[in-house]
């Protein structure tokens, strides 16, 4: 399984040669960070808020981040800072926009497979998916950062010893930008179902190939300057759920 950091700097090179041009507006908002180029595509990526360095001025990277060159920002992705991390992350949404044209419009739990017998083991807290894994599957375990458990709910430590155990892996895609998304598709390898979720899913097949994820369920953006309104606002999901496609693609 790759090191830490493996899969966003495969991203990076996948796309590359296809970074083309300059990004016209970036917004790192307390919820969402969104980045549009100047063809108008856009990109979302989550902003770890509460990992923020650098007080007032959390965001260190060189500035202004409008006008710069996308191949540039896109390097951020392999950033160890997460705000940096989320910036390049949403310019490669961006760079991937309208997606893959085989992705399948609609919510992830209308592709995937959960029958009675399944363990689901959920890195990250989806609360729209919560009363139906419950109700499709035998056991839903969450992975959250919390200090103690709160019922199903687990401190995020515990993931890697239990998800071993899971026959299904929803993982949140905010896992890429603190790098800690490697460890846990290792942990994964015996899953018979592994899900990567979120805005801030990257819709490329080629970066997760021979790793054991089997869909990628992210958005693409179908207005970006209301999107990044919203974002500027401190908006998060259901404020521009309006203004976004779910895309889901099966990989394998």
């Amino acid at each position: 399984m790759p090191e830490p950091g493996a899969l966003a700097r495969k991203l990076t090179t996948a796309l590359g040669p296809n970074a083309q041009g300059r990004v016209a507006q970036v917004v790192v908002g307390l919820g969402y960070t969104a980045a549009m180029l100047e063809d108008g595509r856009a990109g979302v990526a989550y902003t770890l808020r509460d990992q923020a360095q650098g007080g007032c001025g959390v965001f260190q990277g060189r500035r202004p981040l409008a006008g710069q060159e996308a191949a540039e920002l896109l390097g951020l992705a392999v950033s160890r800072d997460p705000l940096e991390a989320a910036v390049g992350l949403a310019v490669a949404g961006a760079l991937l926009s309208p997606g893959p044209a085989e992705a399948a419009a609609g919510d992830v739990l209308d592709y995937l497979n959960l029958e009675p017998e399944d363990t689901v083991g959920m890195v990250g807290y989806f609360g729209p998916l919560v009363p139906e894994v419950r109700r499709r599957a035998g056991r839903l375990i969450i992975f959250e950062r919390v200090d103690l458990p709160q019922g199903d709910i687990l401190p995020q430590e515990r993931a890697r010893e239990l998800l071993p155990q899971c026959r299904v892996a929803i993982i949140s895609a905010t896992t890429l930008l603190n790098q800690t998304l490697e460890p846990l598709l290792e942990a994964c390898a015996g899953c018979r179902e592994v899900v990567l979720l979120g805005p801030s899913t990257p819709l490329c097949r080629q970066v997760f190939a021979g790793t054991p994820v089997t869909m990628l369920s992210g958005v693409t953006v179908r207005d970006a300057p209301a999107l990044l309104q919203v974002v500027a606002e401190a908006g998060g999901t259901r404020q521009f759920s309006r203004l976004v496609d779910k895309k889901n693609l099966r990989l394998g």
